[in-house]
């Protein structure tokens, strides 16, 4: 006789099981001290720093809330304007200049030649040398008394007489930090580079000459298009910084002449320190954060973008 095959019982499949108390409590006390560490050292400043600007708040005094008359007052402040002007002067030169040359740097010591990683040492030791001591190093140099740059342009023929290089002029004043800068940081922002151009594979490059493309077609739709997140990381660095400058121009300009190397973190100190006006820093303060996170939005929305359309 011929059996009937069995009719086949779904087996039930058991729902996914939700995760436990105990592992969302351990989970929570994972991230309990860093969820503490951002709320003491970052918002409970920053909630003080945008109630301080709501307020006329001395150094010594009693606090009078007078919102928004910080604010207000910073549009009519010819100093803030002035120091606004020549911050985004001064991002937009050394951005250019400072990628310009990284990226630069990173595409010359790309490839494991002889000597390559003596180059990568050498450009990168600069890095290693604090902002303010870097600042003090190239007051000395630059000093019209005591400094060996004037004796050896002039000892060249290239110089006639002794220039004051950071407090001739503004144009002196502004280039002198400028190379600081760049000096500074150039090596740092190529070993960024260099772990971007180092992470694209050499088969895409291989496969590319292998259809005829030439080296600046290379560089145009191959390395710049993978480069874009180690780029868009090293533009907001560079945008970051340069926004926020203090120490360059503190030490080796003091600001001057007559301000003209004033930047915006110095208005922010001056008005803290100096006039002892906390509620103006603050309200300085929270402009510039605002700035800052929207040139950031800005950056982090363009880059998102163009992977949604490449992914397209």
């Amino acid at each position: 006789m011929l059996r009937r095959p069995r009719a086949e019982v779904p087996v039930p499949v058991p729902p996914a099981r939700r995760p436990s108390r105990r592992r969302a409590w351990l989970g929570a006390a994972y991230a309990a001290p860093t969820a503490l560490v951002v709320t003491l050292l970052f918002l409970v400043p920053l909630g003080l720093v945008v109630w301080m600007s709501l307020h006329h708040w001395p150094l010594l005094g009693e606090p009078e809330f007078n919102a928004p008359a910080n604010y207000t007052a910073m549009t009519g402040d010819a100093l803030v304007r002035s120091a606004v002007w020549f911050t985004l002067k001064y991002t937009v030169v050394v951005t250019v200049l400072l990628f310009m040359l990284a990226f630069g740097l990173a595409l010359l010591v790309q490839r494991a030649r002889p000597g390559a990683g003596f180059f990568r040492t050498a450009f990168f030791l600069p890095a290693a040398v604090g902002f303010a001591s870097a600042s003090l190093l190239f007051l000395g140099l630059l000093s019209d008394e005591i400094g060996p740059v004037n004796d050896a342009l002039a000892a060249t023929g290239l110089l006639d007489g002794y220039v004051s290089w950071t407090s001739g002029s503004a144009n002196t004043a502004l280039g002198s930090a400028i190379l600081l800068v760049l000096w500074r940081f150039a090596g740092f922002n190529m070993l960024i580079l260099l772990t971007g151009l180092q992470a694209i594979p050499l088969e895409v490059y291989e496969a590319a000459r292998m259809d005829g493309a030439g080296r600046l077609q290379i560089f145009r739709r191959i390395t710049l298009p993978l480069m874009r997140p180690t780029i868009a990381l090293v533009l907001t660095l560079m945008v970051t910084g340069s926004l926020l400058a203090f120490d360059q121009f503190w030490i080796l300009t003091r600001g001057g002449p007559d301000n003209s190397t004033t930047s915006l973190v110095m208005v922010i100190y001056r008005a803290a320190f100096i006039d002892l006006d906390l509620g103006s820093a603050a309200a300085v303060s929270v402009a510039l954060l605002g700035v800052l996170v929207l040139v950031s939005l800005v950056q982090l929305g363009v880059l998102r973008r163009r992977s949604r359309q490449e992914s397209a």
